[in-house]
């Protein structure tokens, strides 16, 4: 747990480490966004069907998950500076290959690798906020941080549909890769892993056994499965469902793209900045549960309704109410997995972000099929959203998000 030596550091020290988190997390889903608008375009050139094309959304999200729990033990044995520069450097390289796709295979292959490169990245953000920050401020940080992502995500849209008008959209993925190898020097020469007085990092054996038979570390991974299913629809299918259901122009498909990223990214904020709060009121038990049921429960009834509003922009609307709502369920997960975690946050984010990414992975092949069994009924993949948005919100009766799991009291399965 952090101590106070974390709020002696210098106010710039801790700012610049914050700024690393916010600037990483937007750069990661920048470029993982982009393929979503890119897709109509990928599907044109290389004659990909809806299936081959879930697949290769869901790519990422594969080889991410397995390299997660990986990643995220070295991140507690070797510190955030090492993993994290080697992470950027290798996604960076294959989103400029994606570009360089010129069939399935090939693309296929490529964000396969792209998935496998980028795992690691936020618990080694995880692990630096737990280095450098207060129990205090990590919840504004984190608020900031999967903001930045959020953002990163809904920008993406219009910044594919500039530079695709320019460029084309294989010059495109080319330039996106070279921001995270600017990005990935610079923080390699100004990073710290430990605040100076902090003295020698000592290495523990990694906690295997209790993290795994842990109910709280079990649904703390589950909901967040639940969150990433729903969530990658965002940056996977709905440019192509704007383009095919709603039939909306791909030059306003891009701003309707980020308007659900956009409010994700408000939510992200707000739960930031009233958690905090809320925890000095009730208790970090009682607020961070609240603040679970809130986002999954509103959540879940704003996409069971969106689909009967007829008008886009209302529907839009409505389902920006429900990616914000949702979204009030991450700074609370990431500090919760901070608590629990302690000197091995970088495992328990691992382990819960594994599960998360298999959420994500699922997701757009799920939908693909679920499209090509339907007969493109796009209200069936809906649903299926809304009701892993509740079974997210069960998962919070049940994990303590208080007690750390190397704790002789926490619950176990």
């Amino acid at each position: 747990m952090a101590g106070p030596t974390h709020s002696r550091q210098p106010g710039g020290e801790r700012s610049k480490v914050i700024a690393f988190g916010m600037s990483l997390a937007f750069i990661s889903y920048l470029d993982r966004a982009c393929i979503s608008q890119a897709a109509p375009m990928i599907v044109r050139d290389l004659h990909f069907n809806p299936i081959q094309m879930g697949y290769i959304f869901s790519a990422f999200s594969l080889t991410y998950a397995v390299m997660e729990i990986p990643s995220g033990w070295l991140i507690d044995r070797y510190g955030p500076r090492f993993v994290l520069t080697r992470v950027v450097l290798c996604w960076s390289v294959f989103t400029a290959a994606t570009g360089l796709a010129w069939n399935y295979s090939s693309m296929l292959a490529a964000r396969l690798l792209f998935g496998a490169g980028e795992a690691g990245c936020f618990p080694g953000i995880a692990k630096a906020f737990s280095n450098w920050l207060s129990v205090e401020e990590r919840a504004r940080a984190e608020g900031w941080k999967a903001a930045c992502a959020r953002w990163g995500a809904s920008v993406a849209p219009l910044l594919v549909v500039a530079f695709y008008a320019a460029l084309g959209w294989r010059p495109t993925f080319a330039l996106f890769g070279a921001i995270g190898l600017v990005w990935a020097a610079f923080f390699h020469l100004s990073f710290r892993d430990q605040p100076e007085h902090a003295g020698a990092r000592v290495v523990r054996r990694a906690p295997w056994g209790p993290y795994l038979r842990s109910r709280s570390a079990w649904m703390l991974s589950l909901q967040w499965f639940c969150h990433f299913y729903g969530f990658y629809f965002y940056v996977t299918w709905l440019p192509t469902y704007l383009l095919q259901a709603r039939g909306v122009a791909l030059s306003h498909n891009a701003i309707l793209s980020g308007m659900p990223l956009l409010t994700a990214g408000g939510g992200c904020l707000f739960a930031g900045y009233l958690l905090p709060i809320a925890t000095s009121r009730w208790g970090a038990s009682s607020a961070r549960r609240t603040f679970a049921y809130v986002a999954y429960g509103g959540a879940a009834l704003s996409i069971l309704f969106f689909p009967s509003i007829h008008d886009t922009n209302y529907a839009m609307a409505v389902m920006g109410l429900s990616s914000f709502l949702v979204e009030l369920s991450a700074p609370v997960t990431w500090t919760t997995a901070m608590d629990l975690g302690g000197e091995s946050v970088g495992l328990l984010t691992g382990l819960m972000n594994t599960l998360g990414q298999l959420g994500g992975s699922v997701a757009p092949a799920i939908i693909g099929y679920l499209l090509a069994a339907s007969g493109n009924n796009w209200n069936v993949a809906f649903y299926l959203s809304a009701a892993l948005y509740a079974v997210g919100g069960l998962c919070w009766t049940v994990l303590d998000p208080a007690t750390p799991l190397d704790s002789a009291n926490h619950s176990r399965m």
